[in-house]
């Protein structure tokens, strides 16, 4: 096996409906790079990374000269030929390590008849558990619009009729403080013995986010995720209220673990196949934070299903998975996979079992997403079109009003 050629390809895949954060809003469509590396025997393996454009396909075909002849199946070689940590001080490689692992593991496996979770060990389960990811949503084409407590009540209970969740992760920050409050209230009084999470985004301060935390400790949480940013800010509020503390933000590589597992900093780390450089990285965090008996919980980065597909290969191998994985999955109209989406079953998506990742991409879709993508432009992750001159600090005091509903703002 030999790697000839790398190409990229950015894609703009609609969603249901435009996702409110603390930050911003996901404008109608989430915008990734496909990547494909090519083999000597014409085998193509798929990878995958958030955002895209001209800079970040030539970001991606500018690693074809390093490795032109690289055998696939040297992941530790691979590591060092694009994250060397000298050479990327001044351009980091981490996501575009990521997606070209990605797609060297679902290649190798692909040759030698195995799955990517086989390269880290093998599974220890056959299918992976989801939450449902609620978001306050714009309204587009008659979807979505929810913001008051009974309408987030009724997007989850509708999202569990459809897909089986029995966990709820609410993205809150969006609105003031004691708003999130009331919609993780109800969303536990209309979901009984059903589990809860709350995640701000960093978008409180320290003190805010202990009130909070004080104020939903009676309601079944598995964990307030992100409340205030930083470290320290995260290791005050993890001392002083009762909810376990958990981030995708402040520990996204390996020396920041060690400063959380040696200071005892966040409880639950999720991890991501993307944000750590990889799925063999991921998976070698889930490994320290097993060694420290920290549980792991997988990132959703607004992911395709080549991604999603790394994620439920990383969920099938990691001993120390104790809680559903996040996904935005279900938010997507559709995907580039041949097939179509990856199916619910109960909450949780089946491991695929063909080999390397288990999916191949349809070749249709991907002409017409990236047609898409160059009719609709990107967007501002950080940007709130229902908020114009809004931009966000932190922590964040100028919350959006609920009463002020935007509609039709979007129409990419």
């Amino acid at each position: 096996m030999a790697i000839v050629d790398i190409k990229a390809t950015t894609v703009a895949v609609p969603l249901e409906a435009p996702l409110r954060h603390s930050a911003g809003v996901h404008w109608q469509r989430f915008v990734r790079t496909v990547v494909e590396v090519i083999d000597d025997s014409g085998l193509s393996g798929w990878g995958e990374l958030g955002g895209g454009g001209e800079s970040a396909e030539a970001a991606v075909k500018a690693l074809l000269p390093y490795l032109k002849g690289h055998d696939p199946l040297q992941f530790e070689q691979l590591r060092w030929k694009i994250m060397n940590p000298t050479a990327s001080l001044y351009n980091n490689r981490l996501q575009l390590h990521a997606a070209i692992e990605m797609a060297c593991m679902d290649l190798a496996g692909k040759q030698l008849g195995m799955r990517a979770c086989d390269f880290l060990g093998g599974a220890l389960r056959e299918q992976v558990d989801f939450a449902a990811y609620l978001f306050y949503r714009y309204e587009h084409n008659g979807r979505g619009g929810e913001t008051m407590p009974e309408d987030m009540v009724r997007h989850a209970l509708e999202l569990k009729q459809r897909h089986g969740f029995r966990v709820h992760k609410l993205k809150g920050g969006h609105f003031a403080p004691d708003h999130d409050i009331a919609v993780m209230e109800a969303l536990a009084a209309a979901l009984p013995g059903d589990r809860l999470r709350l995640d701000p985004n960093a978008t409180w301060s320290v003190e805010e986010s202990l009130r909070v935390g004080r104020a939903i400790a009676h309601l079944p949480n598995d964990y307030l995720e992100d409340p205030t940013w930083g470290l320290e800010g995260m290791r005050r509020v993890r001392e002083r209220q009762p909810i376990p503390t958990a981030t995708n933000m402040v520990v996204v590589n390996f020396e920041q673990l060690a400063q959380c597992m040696r200071h005892s900093l966040v409880d639950v780390i999720l991890l991501d196949t993307t944000f750590w450089g990889g799925l063999r990285q991921a998976y070698k965090a889930g490994t320290v934070l097993e060694t420290f008996q920290h549980s792991a919980a997988i990132h959703s980065s607004g992911e395709l299903g080549i991604q999603l597909a790394s994620m439920l290969h990383l969920g099938a191998a990691l001993p120390n998975l104790n809680f559903a994985a996040d996904a935005h999955y279900h938010h997507l109209s559709d995907d580039i996979l041949a097939g179509g989406k990856f199916s619910y079953q109960d909450g949780a998506i089946a491991l695929p079992q063909g080999p390397g990742l288990g999916v191949e991409v349809c070749r249709d879709k991907l002409a017409q997403y990236a047609e898409h993508y160059r009719s609709v432009g990107g967007y501002a992750y950080d940007r709130d079109p229902g908020r114009p001159g809004w931009y966000g600090i932190l922590p964040e005091r100028r919350w959006a009003d609920p009463s002020q509903q935007q509609v039709g703002v979007y129409h990419g």
